[in-house]
This record gives C-alpha cells, sequence and structure tokens, in this order.
C-alpha cells in the first residue's frame, strides 16, 4: 500500500450552501467544471462540514432560544450569551471543563470538542437574526447519502471534516467526523517494520490523516473551497465509518 504521490485539488465555484439546497448537485456540476469527472475508485472527496450541516438546515437561530437554569450559571462562569450556551448543552452529554471564553463537552456523538462544534463563522446574518450552525445530526449518514447520490457503487469515498483543537497540541487540524466507503483506521499491528519486526501498537488514522491533508487546501477563512478531491490513495482493508474513531471509554486514561 506504498503510495508515490496522492493530488490533492479542490473543487471550485461552488456557490453559498443554503438549507435543502441539492449537495450533491452542486458538487457534481463543481467537479464537471474542474476536469475531475467521471471519478475513479479510490478517489476520496472531502467535503466541509459546514456546507453539509447548511444543506441540511441545521441552523439555530439564537433569539428563539430560552436558556435553562444551567445554561444561565454556565453564561455566567464563562462570560457566554446563556442562549448559546443552551444550544451547547442541548447538543453535548456532559460539560468535560469551562473557563471563561471556553467550554469544553462531550458531543451526542462522543467527540470531546469546544462549544459543541456550535459555529457562528460563515452564517450570513443576512437579516440581522443571530443564528448557529450545529454538527450534522449523523455525519456518517450524511456521507452515505452524499456518495450513493454521485457515484452509487463506484468504490470512492467520502469524508465529511470539521477543524478540531487537540489536546497538548496548540492550533486546530482537520479530522474526520463522518465517511462512508473508507476505512476510518488502520490496524497496522502485525505487520513488518523496515528491520522486520512485528508492529505491536501501531493504528494509523487513516481518515483523519485525509481529513487533515484536504484542510490544508481547504483553508480556515475566506477561501471558500469547502470540497477537495484526493486522488492517488489506495487501501485495502473493508469501509468502515468514521465512528470508530472516537475512543471507547474503557480505553480513555483521562476521563
Amino acid at each position: 500500500m506504498a503510495l508515490s504521490g496522492v493530488e490533492i485539488r479542490a473543487v471550485p465555484g461552488l456557490p453559498m450552501v443554503r438549507p435543502g439546497d441539492d449537495l450533491a448537485g452542486l458538487i457534481r456540476a463543481g467537479l464537471e467544471r474542474a476536469g475531475l469527472l467521471p471519478l475513479q475508485p479510490f478517489d476520496v472527496l472531502v467535503v466541509a462540514q459546514k456546507i453539509v450541516s447548511k444543506a441540511e438546515g441545521r441552523i439555530v437561530e439564537v433569539p428563539s432560544v430560552t436558556p435553562s437554569a444551567e445554561a444561565e450559571l454556565l453564561g455566567a462562569e464563562t462570560l457566554k450569551d446563556p442562549r448559546f450556551v443552551e444550544i451547547v448543552l442541548r447538543e453535548s452529554v456532559r460539560v468535560v471543563r469551562a473557563r471563561p471564553n471556553l467550554i469544553i463537552v462531550e458531543h451526542k456523538r462522543g467527540w470531546i470538542m469546544a462549544n459543541a462544534g456550535i459555529d457562528h463563522s460563515n452564517v450570513g446574518p443576512e437579516d440581522g437574526v443571530e443564528r448557529v450552525l450545529l454538527l450534522p445530526e449523523d455525519p456518517d449518514a450524511s456521507a452515505a447519502r452524499l456518495r450513493d447520490a454521485l457515484a452509487p457503487g463506484l468504490g470512492f469515498a467520502v469524508v465529511i471534516n470539521d477543524s478540531f483543537g487537540r489536546a497538548w497540541r496548540r492550533g486546530t487540524c482537520g479530522v474526520a467526523i463522518g465517511a462512508a466507503g473508507i476505512p476510518g483506521l488502520l490496524d497496522l499491528r502485525g505487520r513488518p517494520d523496515l528491520f522486520g519486526r512485528s508492529l505491536q501498537v501501531s493504528i494509523s488514522g487513516f481518515a483523519d490523516e485525509i481529513a487533515a491533508a484536504a484542510s490544508l487546501v481547504q483553508g480556515q477563512a475566506a477561501e471558500a473551497q469547502p470540497v477537495v478531491l484526493l486522488r492517488g490513495l489506495r487501501w485495502d482493508v473493508p469501509a468502515t465509518d468514521a465512528a470508530e474513531l472516537v475512543r471507547p471509554p474503557q480505553e480513555d486514561l483521562f476521563r
């Protein structure tokens, strides 16, 4: 499975995505404009979480939210709008850490992250109403729907990525929150190293590595390149989903 190179190409010219848009149709048109069709087996299409959430209507108007007593207390502790805090709590199963301007939670889908991944950026308040964007309800299912709509049965893959902060490391990095048609992990245990020794603990976060590579092209601000095609990858194990990237509680030494 050694690779000599991987091509990473942004899909240009995608319009601003709105709730209810045919996201697969928009992506297909962008691929065609870029001369990237037909898709090929082992192609990986990486799609930014924001446009998936927008197409799925995962938008909440902040003024419509009534904060709970818990949100009021946590808002006072963190200096955040209690209505925003209430939205965070609704998307979470527990608060891990909190301090002024920061809430770290365990999301309903198991991720440990700031503000349950809820975002103000690139959610334009065209009518003056403050809105926030939630993560997709089921990113693995979202990835599977996109894959089926674009090229069912072809053998290519879709990854939905987002930017996460990381314990012990500064700065955000792209990670896979949804995947279809690709293994989330590559278990390398038992394979020989350069000297013939059997690997004992090596498990590669394959989908996360792909998500991070795509983030280099997607950018984090006004680049407007939310879809990226990776061509030249190979894998020889069955596809799973991104959910297997979440460390099970019994393996988590820091809870």
